[in-house]
């Protein structure tokens, strides 16, 4: 079951002016699907929209952030800013999986915390107040919920690596990563990782695959060295 949408323009700080944007925005296509209404009004053609809107956006920022940077990097940044896992984070941070319309057998599988599902939920919100608001307003979201705290982002977004790295520099030990739960049937599965340096558990993350709870467990165990002044 869905949250009323109302607390979702209370979250995004953002009301709309036509309701039935905000509501496409949400409608899942499997939700379209089974109550046999038209194929346009699942929230495709937002999405499509809102990913132009957010891709020039992000470059705008990316221009004038690193006004030296080549195109090049310009361009690997802006990629990572953009992707399907970013957005997820984008979008678990407004609970926008809650608010979504699905059909039965999205919903009964867990497609409210399915990356693919909710990060092009966010494209299309971007679309939809880019269409009801204009760019004006739809940048402002983007700058708000996407472009904000860039440096806590990168560290969950590569924070494998950058584990990798702290460990190599401050540690004689290794890195590893250990199963320790595997949860829930083969549709919606659950996976419980931690991160071991040598012999110590520093930290613990879910995830709907194993690459997703070790990504989290190593950005759990980031913060924790960075507690206690590993840099």
């Amino acid at each position: 079951m869905s949250k009323d949408l109302k607390l979702l323009e209370k979250q995004i700080g953002y009301e709309f002016s036509d309701f039935s944007l905000l509501q496409r925005a949400v409608s899942h296509s499997s939700y379209v699907n089974e109550k046999h209404l038209p194929k346009y009004e699942c929230n495709e053609r937002l999405e499509f929209l809102g990913d132009a809107v957010l891709e020039i956006v992000s470059s705008e920022f990316l221009f004038y952030e690193h006004e030296k940077m080549p195109e090049g990097d310009l361009t690997k940044i802006r990629a990572s800013i953009v992707c399907e896992p970013s957005l997820a984070f984008c979008a678990r941070q407004i609970g926008l999986g809650d608010y979504l319309l699905l059909g039965r057998g999205e919903e009964a599988t867990g497609g409210r915390k399915r990356e693919s599902i909710t990060s092009d939920a966010l494209e299309a919100m971007i679309g939809a107040i880019y269409i009801d608001g204009g760019f004006a307003n739809a940048k402002e979201f983007i700058q708000q919920f996407v472009l904000n705290d860039m440096e806590n982002k990168k560290l969950f977004y590569d924070s494998k690596t950058i584990l990798q790295e702290l460990v190599q520099a401050n540690f004689t030990e290794a890195v590893s990563y250990q199963l320790l739960a595997e949860e829930g049937p083969d549709h919606n599965k659950s996976f419980l990782t931690a991160v071991y340096i040598g012999k110590k558990e520093y930290g613990q993350g879910r995830g709907r695959t194993k690459k997703s709870a070790e990504q989290e467990a190593a950005y759990q165990t980031i913060l924790q060295l960075h507690k206690n002044n590993v840099k």
